[in-house]
């Protein structure tokens, strides 16, 4: 399978030229993937929503990465860090694996030993995205039509706008251009907005941009496994025994992330986690600064290799 090397060529809009990937090609043994970069905010004003969507982020990645940078108004001459490195989750490494807490989709291609990895938005505090469930895509769908339930149209009718009972197929769209439905009452869709992905935003669905709900659309096959896991905590042990933490901040089930710098307490830390960071070689002061700094970045958490 020929996979999509996504390409940006920001020269035209930044004052260099970059190249991102969002495939990984997985070694033996390895969950560590990819790397990251160091990029330096030109002048004009440039939010980081912008920035984050020209090297396929979602807004929280390039936030959790970059915490002292002002999201609406990053100042010219800030080097950004470029979070492209991550720990692929502990699951199956088939189909798509959805992680909440980390605003990232997983695809695994069959027969290969590439992922893909996307920037999602998820639904918002009280409309969550269902977690702890595998199911498949049921079907795919070019030019979706959305027929909000009563209670959305209820809430937009309080907002001042009239839904009506089906939102016909087109660019303004809240679905947008491409959908695959999973189960009976989500989908993973595109969106007719431009602010947003990496985002607790929707009724629960999961939303991408528009390049990368149209490749998903093109290469996932429908009965496609994909399986729902909110995991903010991750850890690996490498091949040559490096181990690595990778922390996101959890979704809070009170406030807003973006509007808030409350940090929202773990729940629970997964049993291999616990396995790892507990291990005689590991550094502990750095596994609790990676715990209190929550960067979405992985830490390298142990002093020597094997």
């Amino acid at each position: 399978m020929l996979l999509r090397k996504l390409a940006i060529f920001i020269g035209a809009v930044f004052s260099a030229t970059a190249s991102y990937s969002v495939d990984y090609i997985i070694g033996d043994g390895e969950r560590l993937v990819g790397q990251n970069y160091n990029f330096t905010i030109p002048q004009g004003k440039r939010a980081l929503e912008e920035i984050a969507s020209l090297t396929n982020l979602g807004l929280s990645n390039m936030m959790e990465a970059n915490p002292l940078v002002d999201p609406y108004l990053p100042a010219p001459g800030t080097v950004l860090l470029i979070p492209h490195q991550l720990i692929l989750p502990n699951t199956v490494h088939s189909g798509i694996v959805i992680n909440s807490a980390e605003m990232r989709l997983y695809y695994y291609p069959s027969g290969t030993n590439q992922v893909v990895v996307l920037p999602i938005g998820i639904g918002q505090l009280g409309k969550d995205t269902p977690v702890g469930w595998v199911t498949k895509v049921e079907r795919k769908k070019a030019g979706p039509t959305w027929t909000p339930s009563a209670k959305v149209r209820a809430e937009y009718a309080a907002e001042g706008e009239i839904l009506p009972a089906v939102v016909p197929a087109g660019k303004d769209n809240p679905m947008g251009l491409y959908a695959l439905y999973v189960g009976r009452m989500y989908a993973i869709h595109g969106t007719n907005a431009r602010f947003g992905i990496g985002l607790r935003v929707s009724h629960g669905c999961i939303r991408l941009r528009d390049a990368d709900i149209k490749w998903l659309f093109e290469n996932v096959p429908v009965n496609t496994r994909v399986e729902f896991i909110n995991e903010p905590i991750k850890a690996t042990v490498e091949p040559d025994g490096s181990k690595y933490l990778e922390v996101h901040q959890p979704l809070s089930s009170t406030f807003s992330e973006l509007n808030s710098t409350e940090n929202v307490e773990f729940k629970h830390i997964p049993a291999d986690v616990l396995t790892i960071i507990n291990s005689p070689d590991v550094d502990q002061e750095l596994v609790q600064k990676a715990l209190e700094d929550r960067t979405g970045v992985p830490v390298k958490i142990n002093g020597f290799s094997f």
